[in-house]
């Protein structure tokens, strides 16, 4: 029996920092992880959205990747982002990285650009789970990927392969994630993809975030997870809505564009990013001065 158990809890979409060069910055990718882990996060996401990874090449993931286990020195699990809209790819991927060694498993998103229907999604998902060695955490972002898993097919995928672990819903949809949580295998995991929903969704039956804002705040956003998850609301309560402005505010002109501009106050890393991704408006860039100078 695979352990799912491990991914409860928090887990990071860690940016991956850039110098003025545009070339990755290890250092800061050093600090970051660092900052996050003594934040008492349950487990790190690297090569995600937030990473950027489709801005990267090859072997800036390869390196990523190694620096990323060198770093975090096993205190906690590491997910690696995994997935694309061609089928082979990612297969050939997995064969590129056999062994995995300090992976404990894949965020694979859903195929995006191509809009494949119900049936082509549940193949490709078939195809990288009898291919992986490690297991595999389904990732449902239609507002980036133009096609929904429905609760149908993930309960499907979820029943159908052991190594199917866990969804990361970011769907929006809390009606779907409710059918998935219902109806889900006793190990298979729910968890939150929007920061916002977090607490409404493990107040539903869900297991957990994987989080942009925990990039910055680790300390209290793992905390407020930790907290409903124990069922203790108000606590979770005030958590949550001392993070909602901020949360808001990350997201207001684009991601991790939002999350790198905090970071950046914060002194972790540069606000940088590669296009086609630009740095925040003025308006947002403000706006998030002063709710990072407020926040206590």
């Amino acid at each position: 029996m695979i352990k799912s158990n491990q991914f409860k809890g928090t887990g990071v979409a860690i940016v991956t920092p850039f110098n003025k060069s545009n070339s990755v910055d290890y250092k800061a990718l050093g600090k970051l992880i660092d900052y996050i882990v003594k934040g008492g996060v349950e487990y790190v996401v690297a090569l995600g959205t937030t990473g950027e990874s489709v801005t990267l090449t090859s072997e800036e993931k390869r390196t990523v990747v190694a620096h990323v286990i060198e770093k975090v020195d096993k205190r906690v699990p590491i997910v690696l982002g995994l997935g694309g809209n061609n089928t082979q790819e990612v297969l050939s991927s997995l064969k590129k990285s056999a062994d995995f060694n300090g992976v404990n498993a894949i965020l694979s998103v859903s195929p995006y650009y191509n809009k494949p229907n119900q049936r082509g999604i549940y193949q490709h998902y078939k195809a990288i789970s009898e291919a992986s060695p490690i297991p595999i955490i389904l990732y449902n972002v239609p507002g980036r990927t133009s096609s929904n898993i429905t609760a149908e097919t993930t309960l499907k995928l979820a029943n159908d392969f052991e190594n199917i672990i866990a969804i990361k819903e970011a769907s929006g949809n809390v009606e779907q994630c409710m059918k998935i949580i219902k109806n889900k295998p006793k190990n298979f995991l729910v968890i939150s993809g929007d920061d916002m929903l977090t607490l409404p969704l493990i107040a539903s039956g869900a297991d957990g975030v994987i989080s942009v804002i925990a990039n910055a705040y680790p300390k209290d956003y793992s905390e407020m997870t930790r907290q409903i998850l124990k069922g203790n609301l108000i606590e979770a309560q005030k958590l949550h809505y001392k993070l909602t402005d901020i949360i808001e505010q990350i997201f207001a002109d684009g991601n991790p564009a939002g999350i790198k501009a905090v970071l950046e106050l914060m002194q972790i890393c540069d606000a940088n990013v590669r296009l086609p991704l630009v740095k925040v408006n003025k308006a947002t860039q403000n706006a998030l001065i002063e709710l990072v100078k407020v926040y206590k």
